[in-house]
């Protein structure tokens, strides 16, 4: 393209992403935070969950950082003249625009029975009804998000054409701040009263209209910075004839049917979900505290192994890849086998830390914390899973993780169904956890078939081994936990002391028994994260 790009390394790239997604889900936590304190668990809060689904189904699909829209238009944009890509970018946001028009009439109209299709046990209850009723009213507020999730996922795939990183990673936190000033602007104007049952239909209608209003900043953000590099202005174009118009279209069908499918399982946890009183929220609060550090790590860990894969693809480069395949595994063991640990055996004084205040009170914090314990079990297959997603699409096959994630959403039905009984919410996340382990165990062998083999016994070996230690840094954490004084954890400072501590003492003996092993993966792994906080 015409603008010319910057020298910048990938290197510096992951780094510069790292940091915007930093922020990013720092903004997310304290956004969770005051949701918590305001709404607890209660009918708001939950009801959102439900109303979410679809809104923000399109919103983290069509317009988030590699979804399919982004990754058309880069691949369309990046192989033509500025001049040539404003005449696609134009005609692209005219036909998204039509066509999520009509989306958000059909959700506005249909918000009743799509509400009761994706929550049916809310009917069961008079509580769950009135929890659908503010869903509904949720979801026909927060309709007009389709359309902003399009032009949002075009204006990334834009930026990012012209080697523009920080922008796109950063604007979520517009989404965020909106929400902290819809919510905190209600509670400091209703006081105590905002959790009356009066002003409970109140505060789900703020909480929906400062989260559109979040996605229309987020779209309007982009406009000057599009602007600035002539890609698209604000205006009709029919040049559906156009081959780079044509390129996108091909190229968006089948990456939306393939990235929906991961999404799905959303819906069909929330599905069981809605049989529980507070399940869907204890969910929300609890995969956010593990999302921010998935995000956080995986730009970090995986961003860079993206071209090394890919460069070596071809036959005579298979051994290579063999090792960088088990050097990203490690990678993603020694960072996500001690956090998911410590997620596990310190999960209580976690979610106490980070949520517990005014409305949100003890029980809903056991609630949280167990959802949490469970998540945190799979945090390592979650984040390996996504290494050999990349690996296939460096061979140059996406059809085979698609396959693999349509076989995951029977298996994460069925796991849902056994377990939602006997374990409620805790369950649903558990079943999660089981069907990335699957996902993982079929993509491993499916790829050795593929490249020729791969050394099954020595990775395992690797992995037992982490996981042993790990177990053992989760019994030590949990018992300096255990043996402080219970009066110390009354207190904010106390709290945050305590669990300092437990976590020092987790990570030391974790760190102290993988020296012993002496893993080059170890030390490259330092050694990157040295090279990275030092730029």
């Amino acid at each position: 393209m015409s603008p010319s790009k910057s020298n910048r390394s990938l290197a510096q790239i992951a780094v510069l992403v790292a940091v915007a997604t930093l922020f990013s889900k720092v903004s997310g936590l304290l956004r969770q935070q005051v949701l918590a304190a305001v709404f607890g668990v209660g009918p708001a809060v939950d009801a959102y969950s439900y109303a979410y689904v679809v809104p923000g189904f399109l919103l983290i699909l069509l317009g988030g950082i590699n979804g399919p829209f982004h990754s058309a238009i880069v691949s369309v944009l990046a192989k033509r003249q500025a001049k040539d890509a404003a005449e696609v970018v134009e005609t692209i946001t005219t036909l998204v625009t039509v066509v999520f028009v009509a989306v958000t009439l059909l959700l506005i109209g249909f918000a009743d029975p799509l509400i009761h299709f994706v929550a049916p046990g809310l009917g069961s209850t008079p509580q769950g009804a009135e929890v659908h009723r503010i869903a509904v009213d949720q979801l026909r507020i927060m309709a007009p998000m389709a359309v902003f999730a399009g032009l949002i996922g075009i204006g990334f795939g834009v930026l990012n054409a012209t080697d523009q990183y920080w922008l796109p990673s950063i604007s979520p936190i517009i989404s965020s701040l909106t929400v902290l000033m819809g919510i905190g602007g209600l509670a400091i104007s209703l006081g105590p009263a905002v959790l009356e049952p009066a002003y409970v239909v109140l505060g789900g209608q703020v909480l929906a209209w400062s989260t559109l209003a979040g996605a229309v900043g987020q779209w309007l953000i982009q406009l000057p910075a599009q602007a600035s590099v002539g890609l698209g202005r604000l205006r009709l174009r029919w040049a559906w004839g156009d081959p780079g118009v044509q390129d996108v279209v091909r190229l968006l069908i089948p990456a939306t049917l393939s990235s929906g499918m991961l999404h799905i399982n959303v819906y069909v946890d929330l599905f069981f979900a809605s049989y529980i009183p507070q399940a869907a929220a204890a969910l929300g609060y609890a995969q956010l505290l593990i999302q921010a550090p998935l995000g956080i790590l995986s730009n970090m860990i995986l961003v860079p192994f993206l071209p090394v894969f890919a460069r070596l693809a071809a036959p005579e480069h298979w051994p290579e890849l063999r090792q960088r395949i088990r050097q990203s595994l490690v990678y993603v063991a020694l960072v996500m086998l001690p956090l998911g640990t410590l997620t596990c055996t310190l999960g209580l004084p976690i979610v106490r830390l980070i949520y517990e205040r005014y409305a949100f009170d003890r029980q809903a914090s056991l609630l949280v914390a167990e959802v949490l314990a469970a998540y945190g079990v799979g945090m390592f297959v979650y984040l390996a899973r996504d290494v050999l997603v990349r690996v296939f699409y460096a061979l140059g096959d996406g059809q085979t993780p698609f396959r693999v994630s349509m076989v995951g959403i029977g298996l994460n039905a069925l796991g849902d169904a056994l377990l939602v009984g006997p374990l409620g919410a805790g369950g649903i996340a558990l079943a999660t956890a089981a069907v990335n382990a699957v996902a993982l165990l079929l993509l491993l062998v499916i790829l050795e078939r593929r490249i020729g083999g791969l050394p099954w016994q020595a990775w395992g070996q690797v992995i037992a081994v982490l996981t042993g230690i790990s177990a053992v840094a989760g019994v030590v954490s949990w018992g300096v936990w255990a043996a402080l004084p219970v009066s110390l954890t009354h207190s904010f400072v106390g709290l945050t002391l305590g669990l300092s501590l437990a976590s020092a003492a987790g990570l030391g003996v974790f760190s102290g028994g993988v020296m012993t092993l002496k893993l080059p993966e170890a030390q490259e792994l330092v050694g990157l994260v040295t090279r990275r906080l030092r730029r």
